[in-house]
């Protein structure tokens, strides 16, 4: 008797610990939303915290002028109930434009998950001018995971914003004209859908989609059998921020190839001519490879530097082959950039886990 009464007694308490590390979003309720971040922020306030779920329901939850929603706690998963119906948004006034200023989710946490889920700035981007820097996650974390996340902006639109963070999206969509994809760290796009949009409200300009600044990390952005789909505007695939940029595109499906401008990546950064930009195995909607044979680009810095009172224009440069060789690409796996950290190992596993939660909502 003594024996099932403990058995009992056991089962209640772990169904108790179980419901406190699961909070259920009120549908399309912004407060409801804002409410359990703040709530799992306190009860995951150190890394060494058991994960807590936040379930949201398909809705759209508009944060309204809101900014920087901080994700401070730790292994903390966001899960909506599908990509494209589970919205979270918010729309800053274009007096506030800016990297460090706009985004929805600021997160500062160890192990962050995103499932199921859009995250969009409303942010009037053709009424800014000559910026209009709206970003949806500007993450000062690591180890963040993006599992059929969209990012809906323009400028900006993800923001890798810690020099030695890991992090690793899955089957995600990253919309975005201007450096849309920008920061630090390591960072594997595996199968995204990457869309341009118009540069401009008429189409014109062009487009670059990754801005890395590498510095203290070893493999930078990485984008596996990524698919690139453009709107409008002419693309390049990157261009350098400062530091030691790494952009390497490997196994990419281009939609629309005769967009993609000459010399592929941009010959021009900021602040760096010391680029790392490659690519292998690119091929068109048809499977057809269209990588080139070689790509020799010349990258050139232009500063101005004054002397004895009269301006000089400084020019560095710096020449490299963007076409990486079939043994280069290989050394490109998950287990290579990672290490101990498996990201496909916890994606599954929190998969399973979400499953069964969301069949109660």
């Amino acid at each position: 008797m003594k024996r099932n009464l403990l058995f009992v007694i056991s089962i209640m308490m772990v169904a108790a610990i179980s419901a406190q590390r699961t909070i259920v979003v009120k549908k399309g309720d912004a407060k409801s939303l804002l409410e359990a971040v703040e709530k799992a922020n306190e009860q995951n306030a150190t890394p060494q915290s058991s994960r807590t779920y936040i379930l949201i329901p398909d809705g759209c939850y508009d944060l309204g002028e809101t900014v920087l929603t901080r994700i401070t706690g730790h292994n903390i998963a966001f899960i909506g109930q599908s990509m494209e119906g589970t919205i979270i948004q918010n729309k800053p006034d274009v007096r506030n434009e800016g990297i460090s200023k706009t985004a929805v989710f600021q997160n500062r946490g160890t192990g962050t998950y995103f499932q199921d889920l859009t995250l969009r700035n409303g942010l009037d981007y053709y009424a800014c001018g000559a910026a209009g820097r709206a970003v949806t996650l500007h993450d000062k974390g690591t180890r963040t995971i993006c599992n059929r996340v969209r990012l809906l902006s323009y400028q900006d639109t993800y923001y890798s914003d810690n020099e030695q963070c890991q992090h690793y999206f899955k089957d995600s969509e990253i919309h975005g004209t201007v450096d849309f994809i920008c920061g630090s760290g390591d960072v594997w796009f595996d199968q995204c859908r990457i869309v341009t949009e118009k540069r401009t409200a008429d189409g014109s300009g062009r487009n670059v989609i990754a801005a890395p600044r590498t510095r203290g990390t070893k493999w930078g952005y990485v984008f596996h059998r990524c698919t690139v789909e453009n709107m409008v505007s002419d693309f390049e695939y990157a261009r350098g921020w400062h530091s030691t940029p790494r952009c390497v595109w490997l196994y990419t499906t281009l939609l629309t190839p005769e967009k993609l401008m000459k010399p592929r990546f941009d010959s021009q950064g900021m602040r760096t001519v010391v680029n790392f930009f490659k690519e292998y195995g690119t091929t068109d909607a048809a499977g057809r490879d269209i990588t080139p044979a070689s790509n020799i680009i010349t990258y050139e810095l232009i500063t101005q530097e004054g002397l004895k009172g009269v301006d000089s224009e400084i020019r560095t440069t710096r020449t490299d082959e963007s076409v990486m060789t079939a043994g280069e690409a290989a050394r490109y796996t998950v287990g290579n950039a990672f290490g101990d950290w498996h990201p496909d190992g916890v994606t599954s596993k929190i998969e399973k886990k979400a499953r069964k939660l969301m069949k109660h909502l």
